[in-house]
Parts: structure tokens; sequence; C-alpha cells
């Protein structure tokens, strides 16, 4: 089993090192009353222009592509961060379905030239999930059927777009989705409470195991590649009290969590090349249905009552746009203005 280890070790470290920059972290936290809280860092080369988006229920979709594009009505609303304007990377929905995309160098979904599936654009992944389901099971049982094929252009300055996508609901259910050889695995139970990003999850729940046998308060890993933040996040969140009664704690102690993971804004070595700065933290309150969204360019927490803004936006796209870093505080919702929704990348 050490040897096992310590080879997943090594091969985690290698295809790091050849990642694009991107190192986030999502955690599942679990109060005491009890309820279900997600948190999450966006950790980039560079600001990705992030902004915030309220989208209505029956608003009309395509996948993003121009070849056989999934199309679809939404049943639902969501509150979604945005990146580069060209995907939808991370939100909750209506119904408290919470989805984030994080980085997956190893990331392949076959050749969608060859499908005869109807194509989803990888930047409207997450905004699938959030249009159609309202729990983790509904969206696992839908989607282990792989109704379309995902098409994943590159990003913004060359690099590839690839990502895993991990979803958690108001029950405390969670399920993760990679794509793995060009096949669809789904790790689906409450017990998955934690995601980075390389290696493969099941590869990173092995890595994750040794850890546990050394004991974390004995030793954790410390450097900011992905398994290390998966194995001391694992410990911490373990560790965590379960704050009952009182939700602005447990939302605070959501965010103290992440922020531990977080990596120092403006760091760069070129020596590391994976290590990336946070750019933005969320916390997603699946049961309040409420997004939190800190920025690190901002001295400021703000939040969306997702039934109080798609009233306010009157069932019409709307935008909170985020230029600039303008600094904000409390609920947010009179901020959002109608905007024409942004083109998934692909089109």
């Amino acid at each position: 089993m050490r040897k096992l280890v310590l080879n997943l070790l090594l091969g985690a470290s290698l295809a790091f090192a050849g990642a694009p920059a991107e190192a986030c972290t999502r955690i599942l936290y679990e109060t005491g009353d009890p309820s279900y809280i997600v948190g999450r860092t966006m950790d980039w080369m560079v600001d990705p222009h992030t902004d915030l988006w309220a989208f209505p229920r029956g608003m009309s979709r395509d996948g993003g592509v121009a070849d056989a594009p999934l199309k679809w009505a939404a049943k639902h609303g969501s509150v979604i961060s945005s990146f580069y304007n060209l995907a939808s990377v991370d939100g909750i929905n209506d119904a408290g379905l919470v989805a984030n995309v994080l980085y997956l160098v190893e990331a392949d979904y076959g050749d969608a030239t060859v499908s005869k599936k109807p194509k989803l654009s990888i930047g409207a992944w997450a905004q699938y999930v959030l249009d159609h389901f309202a729990t983790v099971a509904e969206a696992v049982k839908a989607l282990e059927k792989e109704p379309f094929v995902l098409v994943a252009p590159d990003l913004p300055g060359g690099h590839k777009a690839a990502g895993h996508l991990s979803l958690a609901d108001a029950s405390g259910d969670s399920a993760i989705f990679e794509y793995i050889g060009g096949k669809l695995v789904i790790h689906h139970g409450p017990q998955y409470r934690v995601m980075t990003n390389s290696p493969p999850y099941a590869q990173q729940l092995a890595i994750n195991a040794y850890w546990k046998t050394v004991g974390g308060l004995e030793f954790l890993p410390g450097t900011a590649r992905a398994s290390d933040r998966f194995a001391r996040m694992s410990w911490n969140l373990d560790a965590a009290p379960k704050v009952k009664g009182d939700p602005v704690l447990a939302t605070a102690e959501v965010f103290s969590l992440v922020r531990a993971l977080s990596v120092p804004l403006g760091l760069a070595d070129p020596k590391e090349p994976n290590i990336a700065s946070t750019i933005w933290r969320t916390v997603s309150d699946a049961n309040a249905k409420r997004y939190f969204f800190e920025s690190s360019y901002s001295p400021s927490i703000f939040w969306v009552d997702l039934d109080k803004v798609l009233t306010a936006t009157g069932g019409k796209p709307a935008k909170l746009d985020l230029k600039g870093h303008p600094t904000i505080f409390g609920e947010a919702s009179d901020k959002f203005a109608p905007a024409e929704p942004f083109k998934f990348i692909g089109q």
C-alpha cells in the first residue's frame, strides 16, 4: 500500500508540474443543525474578469457550439460566477443545488467529432446542471446516461479547457464528475466532501488515505500542490466544529477553511508555474439559498439571496458587473442590472 501511494504521489507531482496554473479547492461543510454549505477558491494565473449573473427560469439555452448544439429551457433560476464571461464555473440554483467546476489537466472528454450526441460546451456544463436539476441524485441519474458530448475549446491564453464538476445539495449529498480517457466517472455520496485538482479523483482518494494513516496532528503536507491541499483540507474539515444554530458563524467557519488553503494574491514562482493566486472565494448555503462572494482584490464580502435577486430582476437575465473590483458590502440583489447573457466558449 505504501509503495502504491508513493507511486501515486510521484505521478501526481509530475502531472501537476505540467499543468496550467489553476489550483482551486472545494469543500462541503455540515453544520450542527444540520445544514450544508459549500466553499471554494478560484485560483488562476491572471484575473479571469469574473462577473456575477442571475439567470431566470424558462430561459432558452443552447450548448454553445455551432455543430449540433444541445438545446433546453431552464427549469430553475440560478446565480453564477462567470469565467472570462465565457463559462459558468460556480453557482447555486433556486432549489439549493450547488455546482463548482475545478481544473483537471487529465480530463479527456473523447472525440466530439465522431459522436452523434448533441454537443455541450465545457463552459455550459455547470449551467446545464443548474438549469435542470434540484438534487444531486436527480443529476446523477440523468448524467450517467451521457445525454451529450462535451466540447472543450482552448481558454484565453491558449490554455487547455479541462475540468471536473462537483455538485452538492441541501440534503448533504455530493457527486464528482470526471471524464478520464473519454469515459465518464462519477463518485456519488455525501462522503465526497473535498475536491482539488490533479490527479484524477480515485487516485486522490488513495493518496489521502495514506495521509490519514500519518495523522494530521503529527504531520500534513504543506505545498500548494493539489494532492497536498486535498490532504490538508480533508483533515481541517474533519477537525472543524459543526456550528449549530448560528448561520453567520457557520458561514464564517467555511470562509476560514477555504482561506486557509488560499494562495496569496500576486504570488508567483517561475520554477512552479502550476501555483496561482487565489482570485476569489465563494460560499454557497444550500439550505438558505444564499451565495457569498469574496474577491481577493477587495476587502469586503457580499452575498445574494436567490429568491430576492430572481424576483428583483423581473425574470430577465441580469449581471452584477465586477469590473474594477468594486467594494461591495452586504446583500447585493439591488446591484444587478439587466444584461444580454454571455456566450459560452465555443460560439
